[in-house]
């Protein structure tokens, strides 16, 4: 097995253990072997030269001073190849989580848990610990295991392959493909766990970035860099509104996280949603939900972690998550199976305090911006229920999806008045942000306004806002709803908006 940290590049021909240079040197050193003729001496000279074996002590010393030499390659590599394996045992499996005596490890280790038979091995992570054992939480099923099985400790967190390679591939929780598209070409491996950037060094969000959808560009425009909620209840369109902003945004990536959805969505989602235009440049991390706690869980962190490298090669990407509610409850089912103790509404203190790490990883670095779009399935369409709260207060705004509105066959269900973009006054112009307040009074004009309404009990000229919220009512709700397969621009969105219910000259 290859040593921690060591990158399996594109375009070679089989792993190695060995640096360039030491396998450089190497292959000299057989090709020195085979010119035993005298009549090559001149070319064997030539070769060891090369490698750094010459006879001649002046010259070695000389060329010490400038590279290595082969015993220094050697011993370069072997420090960093684990000569002894010191293994554990499993003593335990309750529920989600095996126990075992060692072996010596950390918080976040991945290990490898071997069957007796040995016939194959489960990857694990060390979760906890409890007095003197270890608790791993599996990657996959426990059948197998039992009392006795070895664990083997890789002393290195899980990490998951990068590169452009991974544009229009679906991978599974842990960064594996699952499209039979075969596997990837690795440029880079990136840690699941990652520091958000240094609050010092963020960029500012002071850029737009269209996202192809006439309601979120007119009223609740996003920024570069900016994080935000999707929030509604089951069946109210989240999915179709992702796959929109996917298809049509100005985002140089997409990556997309499906964490617990139904098998039978992804590929409707992929197909029908995404469609073959925002596949090619997007990469799907996808963890159904008949997948473990912790790989719902790590798709997460995967996705997270594939958007930071496109960021730091000065990409802006758009990450979208759906759901965090999901992926909270992940972090719930790990939680109470190492006896944590439920605390708000079941949800174990871990959730959040994992909520702000992973949230707070998009935005803007130094280079390129991640802009985060994380959709929140409100229970019982509560939105003041704990995961929502606690993600409503990290974000920097929120879009609320309303039942109400999509039962009259109005989509985007996008409720307006309850939602927001927090940074919109630094994106947009003056001009175009006294359009998008204008909107918003003519709606919650009407709303005021609408059992009067609808019961026959306003009379035209009572009120000369609810006559102008009237007369401009249908061109509003023109505006704000569009089909699927519509594609505004942000300057089209920015023009109708300017133009749209002008107030009265009264007013």
């Amino acid at each position: 097995m290859p040593p921690k940290n060591k990158v399996v590049r594109k375009n070679r021909k089989s792993k190695s253990v060995y640096t360039p240079a030491t396998e450089e040197a190497i292959a000299n050193l057989e090709a020195q072997e085979n010119l035993n003729a005298p009549e090559n001496s001149d070319a064997q000279e030539d070769l060891t030269e090369e490698a750094g074996l010459l006879v001649d002590p002046e010259k070695n010393l000389e060329l010490e001073k400038n590279e290595p030499n082969l015993f220094q390659l050697f011993a370069t590599d072997l420090l960093q190849i684990p000569l002894v394996k010191v293994n554990g045992k499993i003593v335990q499996v309750v529920g989600l989580v095996a126990e075992s005596q060692g072996p010596d490890v950390k918080i976040g280790d991945l290990c490898h848990i071997c069957f007796r038979d040995g016939s194959h091995e489960l990857n694990a992570e060390v979760v906890g610990f409890r007095e003197d054992r270890v608790l791993l939480m599996p990657l996959g099923a426990l059948q197998e295991v039992g009392p006795g099985c070895d664990v083997v400790s890789t002393n290195r967190p899980l990490s998951v392959p990068v590169g452009n390679a991974l544009l229009g591939r679906v991978l599974d929780g842990l960064g594996n493909p699952i499209d039979d598209k075969g596997p990837i070409e690795a440029e880079d491996f990136y840690p699941l766990y990652a520091t958000p950037p240094h609050p010092l060094r963020r960029k500012m969000v002071d850029t737009p970035l269209s996202v192809g959808v006439r309601v979120v560009d007119g009223m609740l425009t996003l920024g570069k860099g900016q994080r935000i909620g999707i929030f509604a209840g089951s069946g109210v369109g989240k999915s179709t509104l992702l796959g929109m902003m996917a298809r049509y945004t100005t985002a140089d990536i997409n990556v997309i996280s499906l964490v617990g959805e139904r098998g039978r969505e992804v590929r409707e989602f992929i197909e029908r949603d995404l469609g073959e235009e925002g596949l090619k440049r997007s990469v799907l991390v996808i963890a159904t939900s008949d997948q473990p706690a912790l790989i719902r869980l790590k798709s997460a962190m995967t996705a997270t972690a594939i958007a930071e490298y496109f960021r730091d090669q000065g990409k802006d990407v758009l990450l979208m998550m759906d759901t965090v509610t999901r992926v909270a409850r992940a972090q719930r089912e790990i939680g109470l199976a190492i006896g944590e103790p439920p605390a708000t509404r079941g949800y174990t203190p871990s959730v959040f305090e994992m909520l702000p790490r992973l949230l707070e990883r998009a935005g803007a670095g130094e280079t390129g911006s991640i802009t985060g779009i994380y959709t929140v399935l409100v229970d019982g369409d509560d939105m003041n229920e704990p995961v929502a709260d606690t993600v409503r207060g990290i974000l920097d705004g929120h879009i609320v999806l309303s039942r109400r509105i999509a039962a009259r066959n109005f989509y985007p269900a996008v409720s307006v008045l309850d939602s927001v973009s927090r940074v919109m006054p630094a994106l947009v112009s003056r001009e175009h942000l006294d359009a998008a307040g204008r909107v918003r009074d003519l709606l919650a004009t009407y709303a005021e306004a609408e059992d009067l309404v609808n019961i026959g009990a306003y009379k035209a000229g009572a009120n000369i806002k609810v006559d102008w919220a009237l007369e401009h009512l249908e061109e509003v709700r023109g505006f704000l709803s569009q089909r699927v397969e519509d594609h505004t621009t942000f300057e089209d969105t920015d023009k109708r908006l300017l133009e749209l219910a002008p107030y009265p000259e009264s007013k």
